[in-house]
């Protein structure tokens, strides 16, 4: 236990930003954290799930930032495997054994003795659509004419061509995002439905915050100079940080999945002190004079409540919840706002198979013919699938036997309605069925399988979202309090975002800043950000 003499802080949530809160209070301060977490899991949705020695990603998380601090700081709990000079050209698979395929040099720790190192991995996700392949982005190459046919590819092109002479002046939805950047014939062919699948609601109806949040500078023109680029000069570092997030050729992964990376940092927080809690799930937030001073708290596994004092405060809770847990204290338009936040639920479901239907037909190399993809957007309309992972291309190591395909499929729903509220047994079966009916998998092929549920995965842009910042000015004015992370803030952070404003909250601690608006400007305005000029 911390003494009463000790300065304390409290961290709500065992996911990345929370762990990389108390990573760096014990790094740089003589604070002590303490963290809570709801669950038994470590990584928040970054976790890896363990199912008989088949490992599986929720999400997918590509270790890649073009924040220097975020890539050293991951390479200083997991060293790379082999760490590649500066002439490697790290995108060609050079080492074959035991069936696995991962790229090495003559530095660096080797796989095959440890389990503690980041392999350097090949990022390819294609689009499956019209039961074909195409890239992802999108590009105007031989195979995508070829797939859509030459009548729906001029469509495209005098639709972008328009769009770009008269553009939508304000940008009032997601809609209007996607068509400014693409031209409506793309986004109605590519964009809409997928993007419909994800959130269950009209790009309409969504704001344009989320495309920029997730693809940013991202269009045909700059998909088009970025495919020159490649063919005349390919970026071999690690960095790369003249390209698009959305276009980069690699990425690091650790060897046995994303979790691996969050439970080494555990191991390292105890070491240094800091105490982590499971199982706890946060009820109650106690204010005062613009303070919180304790939390209460319900140990699940014994049902007993107790409360915790502390001097600062880490969130990474949903709002909702959070604000909910202050009960009588917040002003009634605060409540309000926070009571219409949405979610969006995820399910996976792990199917083990003797092999793929769809074969390898690029010029990339594979396993067992397993086609080279990390993850597949599904836009077939006539089949609820969102995305399927292929676990093999993720880390060789994440499949117990390398002569099995394990993937993932990935489906978006609200909890209670139909998609959630089917049984284990039968939403498996309808998934297995799905991925015949569009000719990726054969039924007979199927080994074992597994289904897992996530709640409030995806913070939605709809909804009282539009009216958030009520709710940030009230929790701004909280002095000892940081929302962090992608539920903490309510935004679709990627993994090293929530990584940086927990960095960004530690600093503001050390250095006495009062103001909270250098960590909600992380992504938006800060010299991160993606589309600044070099």
């Amino acid at each position: 236990m911390v003494s009463n003499n000790e300065t304390t802080a409290i961290i709500i949530g065992a996911g990345p930003a929370g762990l990389t809160a108390a990573y760096e209070l014990l790094l740089k301060t003589d604070i002590q954290p303490i963290i809570y977490e709801m669950s038994g899991d470590i990584g928040g949705i970054a976790k890896t799930v363990n199912y008989k020695g088949n490992r599986i990603d929720m999400g997918g998380h590509r270790f890649f930032s073009k924040s220097d601090r975020v890539m050293q700081w991951w390479q200083n709990i997991l060293p790379l495997a082999g760490a590649p000079s500066k002439d490697d050209l790290i995108l060609n698979i050079s080492y074959q054994n035991k069936n696995r395929a991962i790229t090495l040099s003559e530095n660096g720790p080797d796989p095959e003795k440890t389990d503690l190192v980041m392999l350097i991995r090949r990022r390819l996700s294609r689009i499956f659509f019209l039961r074909q392949f195409f890239d992802y982005p999108i590009s105007l190459n031989l195979n995508t004419i070829s797939n859509l046919g030459i009548v729906r590819i001029i469509r495209i092109g005098l639709s972008y061509i328009k769009v770009k002479f008269f553009p939508i002046k304000i940008e009032k939805s997601l809609e209007d995002f996607f068509i400014n950047r693409f031209g409506r014939e793309l986004y109605l062919t590519f964009f809409k439905d997928y993007t419909e699948k994800i959130w269950g609601v009209p790009c309409s109806t969504i704001k344009p915050e989320w495309g920029a949040q997730r693809i940013k500078g991202l269009s045909i023109t700059k998909a088009i100079i970025h495919a020159v680029k490649s063919l005349l000069l390919r970026d071999k570092s690690i960095a790369q940080k003249n390209i698009e997030t959305s276009l980069i050729e690699q990425f690091l992964y650790p060897k046995l999945g994303p979790g691996q990376m969050w439970e080494e940092t555990v191991k390292i927080i105890k070491n240094k002190g800091g105490q982590i809690c499971m199982h706890h799930r946060v009820i109650g937030i106690k204010l005062e004079r613009d303070k919180v001073i304790e939390v209460t708290l319900l140990d699940e596994s014994t049902g007993k409540i107790k409360t915790q004092k502390g001097d600062y405060f880490f969130s990474t809770m949903p709002v909702k919840e959070l604000i909910e847990c202050m009960g009588d204290l917040v002003p009634s338009d605060v409540y309000r706002v926070a009571q219409g936040l949405m979610y969006r639920d995820f399910i996976t479901v792990g199917l083990l198979l003797k092999n793929l239907k769809i074969k390898n037909k690029t010029n990339l190399p594979s396993i067992n013919d397993i086609v080279p993809d990390n993850w597949i957007y599904i836009q077939e309309r006539d089949v609820k699938i969102g995305r399927l992972q292929i676990f093999n291309n993720w880390s060789p190591y994440m499949v117990k036997d390398p002569n099995t395909a394990w993937i993932g499929l990935e489906y978006f729903c609200n909890v209670g309605d139909e998609l959630w509220n089917k049984k284990d047994d039968e939403f498996i079966k309808f998934a297995i069925d799905e991925l015949c009916k569009i000719d990726i998998i054969e039924k007979e092929n199927v080994l074992d399988s597994t289904i897992i549920r996530l709640r409030n995965t995806y913070p939605a842009y709809f909804g009282s979202y539009d009216q958030f910042n009520v709710i940030r000015q009230f929790t701004d004015k909280i002095e000892n309090l940081f929302l962090i992370g992608r539920n903490g803030m309510h935004r679709y952070n990627n993994q090293d975002h929530s990584m940086l404003s927990a960095m960004t909250a530690v600093e503001n601690i050390i250095n006495g800043i009062k103001t909270k608006d250098n960590i909600w400007e992380i992504n938006v305005e800060m010299e991160y950000h993606e589309e600044k000029s070099k």
